[in-house]
């Protein structure tokens, strides 16, 4: 069982729920939890695991080089490069930090002066963390590209670990990285908060969900904030509606303090609780 925690939208918690998710299935099942947003990774954090067992660096993408010795300084690489990573002082060269691999450069070139070579782009990291279950997570290096393809090596390890459910906490946006989060999975949670552009995300998030044909279930983070948007979202939302969780500043104590929120004597917990059962109830 895969499921994934996913929004559109950035900064509605869904780490907070993705962690407090794995700790109440992972009483009764083997989880292991899969951070997927390879460009800020913090579901560690709501899970109190700031140091990683294990480190490999992976690469999921390409740049050219340009042989000088061969190049006859024809400029066709530089004119076919939609990027503008090709540049010239007194010989053309790659601007690594411009390059997206696509070989367009390579193809063009008459001497075949240009490659395309493989490049160290992230790192998977792994940790079992102290509620005995392992998180994977991982980290595109700066500068570098291919997100959704690290996206998928990073759940191709969480697949080595034995387990009965795999928590998947997707990044924000519906660009690749979310698309790789997302397909395959069983069942997604898809969090929103009650404000027009939580609202909009959530139904941009939803048409990829459909796309994949994946049950899902509406939750709505903070819905005290604006209780009148919050019960248009859940009537919107239907039978596929899961639950509501309130605004409370204790839970910005649980991140600050590297505490899981299902462990502290916030409000939330009994909704989080009641959420999970649901979950239980459409899904499993």
């Amino acid at each position: 069982m895969k499921i994934v925690v996913a929004s559109g939208k950035g900064g509605v918690g869904k780490s907070m729920l993705a962690a407090s998710l794995a700790l109440l299935f992972s009483k009764n099942k083997k989880v292991v939890a899969c951070d997927c947003d390879v460009d800020a990774p913090n579901l560690g954090l709501w899970l109190g695991v700031t140091e990683y067992e294990s480190v490999e660096k992976i690469s999921t993408s390409f740049k050219a080089t340009i042989d000088s010795s061969k190049c006859i300084k024809c400029g066709k690489c530089k004119n076919i490069c939609k990027f503008f990573a090709v540049e010239k002082n007194e010989n053309y060269y790659i601007n690594p930090f411009l390059c997206e691999g696509c070989g367009a450069c390579e193809i063009i070139c008459p001497v075949n002066a240009i490659k395309l070579n493989p490049v160290k782009n992230g790192e998977i990291r792994t940790k079992n963390t102290k509620y005995g279950f392992p998180l994977v997570c991982a980290q595109l290096y700066s500068g570098e590209t291919g997100s959704g393809k690290i996206v998928e090596e990073l759940r191709k390890k969480a697949d080595e670990f034995d387990h009965d459910t795999m928590i998947l906490d997707a990044a924000a946006g519906i660009g690749c990285p979310v698309i790789a989060s997302v397909r395959g999975c069983d069942y997604a949670v898809l969090i929103t908060e009650p404000t027009p552009s939580g609202f909009s995300d959530l139904k941009r998030i939803l048409e990829i969900v459909n796309h994949f044909n994946i049950p899902y279930g509406v939750v709505i983070n903070k819905w005290d904030i604006n209780p009148k948007l919050s019960n248009e979202i859940q009537k919107w939302s239907g039978d596929k509606f899961l639950g509501k969780i309130s605004y409370d500043k204790k839970v910005i104590d649980c991140i600050v303090n590297l505490k899981p929120v299902i462990f502290s004597d916030s409000k939330v917990v009994n909704e989080i609780r009641e959420i999970f059962d649901n979950i239980k109830f459409f899904r499993i």
